[in-house]
C-alpha cells in the first residue's frame, strides 16, 4: 500500500492520469520495473479544458488515442498506424517508460499577429514497444489544442528506415468539414475552392488545416506543424468506422510538368510503398488538433502551429523587414524608378519584379543569373543594378521573382549574385510540394536565403506549418485562393477561418482592377489588409505607379494606373504585423470582422458575404477610459470617385457601439487612433 501511495503521488506530479488501482500497479511495473503493461495515459492542458488520451482501447496491438474538449469526446478512439519494411510495427503494445515536462513561457516576435505569444503546455513522452520495434510518442496539451508526434529511436543495427503513416480519426457523427478539391493531376488544392461537405464525402488530398464543425460551440481543425524534411500530410474519407477520416503522406512524385498558366502540377504520385526515408533517430512532424468554441477562437489561437516549431535560428533579425509591396509589371528601368518613387511616398517598403525578367520562366533553359527579358512581357530596357541603387537611396527594398526551374538549378549562384546587385528578397514561384524531397529542398532553400539576408515569399501550392518561427525570413507564402483567382467575398470569408488557421497568406490585394467589382467592393479590398494576415502585403496587384510606362499587352490583366483617391491613406497607414488580434465577428462564408492593434492604434476590417445585413461593432476591446478618433471607410455609391468610398470621422471609447448597414459583398475598414 505504501508503494501504491507513492505511485499516486507520482501521478499528481507529472500530470498523468491512470484509470484504476490495477492500472496504477501496471504503472509501477512499467516505470519502476520496466515490465510490459498496458496503460491508459492522459495529458491535460494547463487549463484542463483539452486532453488527449493514449492506449485507451482494448486493442493492445495498436497505438490508440482519443481527444476531449471540455470533457466531451470530440475524437473517438482512433489509431496511429506506422508501416515499414525495415521495422515491424505490429504486435502487442507495451509501455516501457514515460518522461513528463511542462512549459509556461512567452516569446516575442516582430512578424506575427501577436507581438507576445504564450507558449504554455504539458508534455508526456511515452516510450513504447510494438512487438520488437521501439517507438516513442511525444504528446502535448495546450490550452489551444493538442498535438502529438512519433519518434523512432536507434535500435538493433538499423541505421535508417523507410516508413509510411496512416492516422485513422474516428468520429461519432457525419460532421461537416470544409474541404479543398480532390488532389489529382492538374488540380490546385492548396489554392483550390473550399466546399462544405459531410466527412463521409471527403476526397483524397484534402488540405491542412481541415476544419470540422461539431456544433455551434465546438470547432476543431486537424493540422500539421513542423513539416521540414518529411512528406506532406493530406486527408481522405476513412474506413476505420462509419464516420472516419484518414490522414496519409504524399508519395514520391515522378518528374513534374506544370500548367504554364496556373502552375498546377501534372505528375503521378507513388501510392504504394514507403513515403519517407530517414536516418535514426528521428521525430515526425506534429499532428495537431486545434480546438475552440468558435471560428474566431480558432483563428485567434492559431499560434499553436508556430509554438510546435523551434525558436528562431537567426541570431540577428534586424535585417528582416515586413511591409507593403508594389509589384512592378512593366519590367523596365523607368517603371522601376517610378515604382520606387511611389512606394517611398506611400509608406510602402518593397518593389517587386515578377516573372519575365530572366526569360520565359516556364523554359528549363531560363537563366536567373542574367537579365534576359521575356519579349512577351517586356521590351526593356531593365537595369536591375541601377534600380537597386536608386531604391537604396530612397530607403526601399527590392524583391525578385524566380521560378523553381531556375531556383533548383541555380540557387547557390543567384543568392550571392542578388546580394551583389542589392536585392533584399526572393519570391519562390511554382515550387514543388508534397513529397519528402520537395519539402526538404524548400526548407533548405529558405535557410540558404537567410545566410544572404534575403526575405522569402513562397508562392503557389506551399502552405505553412510554422517554419517562420525558426526562420522568420520566410515572411509569407501563398497556398491560398486569393485575388488572382477573382474570388468573391464569400470565398474570402471561408479562407479567413480555414486556410488562415495555418498562418500568413499572400492574397495579392487588388484595387483598381475590374475584377474588384466581381469579388466585392473597394471598402472590402481595404479590409482584406487587416483580415488576411501577411507580413509582406502585396497591394495594387494589377495596377501601376502613375509615372510608369503604359503596359497594354493585357498579359497582367486590365492594368490600371493607381489614383489619388483619399481612402488610399488607409493602405498607407495599415501595418502588416501586429501586437494584438481580436476576431469580433466570424460567420464562415458570411461575415468577418477582425480588429488588430499596432502600438496605440487599432485597425478593423469588415467583409460581408452575399446577404445584406446590419453589423454591430462593439468597441469594448479598447482601453477603458481612453478616447480614440475613428476614421471609417465604407462603400457609398453617392461618392463621386471611381472607387466610391466614403470617409467619416468620429470619437469613440470602449463603451461605444457602431451600427453598419452593409450591402451584399461590401465591407468597411477603420483606423482608430488614441487621442
Amino acid at each position: 500500500m505504501e508503494i501504491l501511495e507513492k505511485i499516486i503521488k507520482m501521478k499528481t506530479l507529472v500530470n498523468i492520469n491512470v484509470v484504476n488501482k490495477t492500472i496504477v500497479l501496471c504503472t509501477l511495473f512499467a516505470i519502476i520495473l520496466g515490465c510490459t503493461g498496458h496503460e491508459v495515459v492522459e495529458i491535460k492542458s494547463p487549463d484542463a479544458s483539452k486532453k488527449i488520451v493514449f492506449l485507451d482501447d482494448e486493442n493492445t496491438n495498436s497505438v490508440t488515442f482519443s481527444v476531449y474538449y471540455d470533457n466531451k469526446k470530440v475524437i473517438q478512439t482512433s489509431v496511429l498506424e506506422l508501416l515499414s519494411e525495415d521495422l515491424d510495427f505490429s504486435g502487442k503494445i507495451s509501455v516501457i517508460g514515460m518522461e513528463n515536462t511542462s512549459e509556461n513561457t512567452t516569446w516575442n516576435s516582430r512578424f506575427n499577429e501577436l507581438s507576445t505569444i504564450p507558449d504554455h503546455y504539458n508534455q508526456t513522452k511515452i516510450f513504447l514497444k510494438q512487438g520488437e520495434a521501439k517507438l516513442n510518442i511525444i504528446a502535448r496539451a495546450y490550452n489551444e489544442g493538442v498535438a502529438f508526434a512519433y519518434e523512432i529511436p536507434e535500435q538493433n543495427t538499423i541505421k535508417e528506415i523507410g516508413i509510411s503513416e496512416n492516422i485513422h480519426y474516428n468520429f461519432s457523427e457525419d460532421y461537416p468539414v470544409w474541404s479543398t478539391p480532390k488532389r489529382e493531376k492538374g488540380v490546385l488544392t492548396a489554392q483550390g475552392e473550399y466546399r462544405k461537405i459531410p466527412m463521409t464525402e471527403l476526397q483524397e488530398g484534402a488540405e491542412r488545416p481541415l476544419l470540422i464543425e461539431m456544433g455551434d460551440s465546438v470547432k476543431i481543425a486537424l493540422a500539421e506543424a513542423r513539416l521540414v524534411d518529411y512528406a506532406r500530410l493530406g486527408f481522405n474519407k476513412g474506413n476505420s468506422s462509419k464516420y472516419s477520416i484518414v490522414s496519409s503522406l504524399d508519395g514520391k512524385t515522378s518528374r513534374q510538368k506544370q500548367d504554364t498558366i496556373t502552375g498546377a502540377v501534372i505528375a503521378d504520385s507513388k501510392i504504394e510503398g514507403t513515403k519517407v526515408h530517414k536516418k535514426l533517430p528521428f521525430q515526425s512532424p506534429w499532428r495537431v488538433v486545434m480546438m475552440g468554441s468558435s471560428y474566431g477562437e480558432l483563428l485567434e489561437n492559431n499560434y499553436i502551429v508556430q509554438n510546435l516549431n523551434p525558436p528562431s535560428e537567426i541570431e540577428d533579425e534586424s535585417w528582416i523587414t515586413p511591409g507593403k509591396v508594389l509589384r512592378e509589371g512593366t519590367l523596365t528601368t523607368q517603371g522601376g524608378f517610378a515604382a520606387i518613387d511611389f512606394v517611398a511616398s506611400h509608406n510602402m517598403q518593397y518593389v517587386h519584379f515578377d516573372a519575365g525578367w530572366y526569360g520565359n520562366e516556364m523554359d528549363d533553359a531560363s537563366d536567373a543569373t542574367t537579365v534576359t527579358l521575356d519579349p512577351k512581357r517586356s521590351k526593356g530596357p531593365f537595369d536591375i543594378e541601377a534600380i537597386c541603387a536608386y531604391a537604396k537611396e530612397k530607403g526601399i527594398k527590392v524583391m525578385l521573382y524566380v521560378n523553381r526551374r531556375a531556383l533548383e538549378k541555380q540557387l547557390d549562384e543567384i543568392l550571392p549574385l542578388f546580394k551583389e546587385w542589392g536585392v533584399s528578397g526572393i519570391k519562390y514561384g511554382f515550387v514543388r510540394v508534397g513529397d519528402q524531397d520537395a519539402t526538404t529542398w524548400m526548407h533548405e532553400a529558405i535557410k540558404k536565403a537567410a545566410e544572404y539576408k534575403m526575405v522569402v515569399d513562397v508562392h503557389d501550392e506551399y502552405r505553412p506549418t510554422g517554419f517562420s518561427r525558426t526562420y522568420p525570413n520566410l515572411l509569407t507564402q501563398e497556398g491560398i485562393r486569393g485575388d488572382e483567382e477573382t474570388v468573391p467575398n464569400e470565398h474570402t470569408l471561408i479562407t479567413m477561418f480555414t486556410r488562415m488557421l495555418a498562418g500568413a497568406a499572400d492574397n495579392t490585394v487588388c484595387y483598381y482592377n475590374k475584377r474588384v467589382d466581381k469579388m466585392g467592393s473597394h471598402a472590402s479590398q481595404l479590409a482584406k489588409t487587416v483580415c488576411i494576415f501577411s507580413p509582406l502585403q502585396f497591394l495594387y496587384w494589377y495596377d501601376k505607379a502613375p509615372a510608369a510606362p503604359i503596359k497594354d499587352d493585357a498579359l497582367w490583366g486590365n492594368t490600371n494606373t493607381i489614383g489619388n483617391e483619399p481612402e488610399l491613406e488607409f493602405f498607407n497607414n495599415v501595418p502588416t504585423t501586429w501586437d494584438e488580434t481580436k476576431v469580433l465577428q466570424a460567420e464562415i462564408g458570411a461575415l468577418g470582422v477582425i480588429a488588430r492593434r499596432k502600438g496605440n492604434d487599432w485597425f478593423i476590417g469588415g467583409i460581408n458575404g452575399p446577404m445584406e445585413r446590419k453589423v454591430l461593432v462593439d468597441f469594448s476591446f479598447l482601453e477603458p477610459g481612453a478616447k480614440y478618433m475613428a476614421k471609417v471607410y465604407t462603400d457609398d455609391e453617392t461618392v463621386k470617385t471611381r472607387t466610391q468610398v466614403r470617409i467619416e470621422e468620429m470619437e469613440v471609447t470602449n463603451e461605444s457601439k457602431l451600427n453598419f448597414d452593409v450591402k451584399s459583398n461590401n465591407g468597411f475598414a477603420m483606423q482608430i487612433t488614441k487621442l
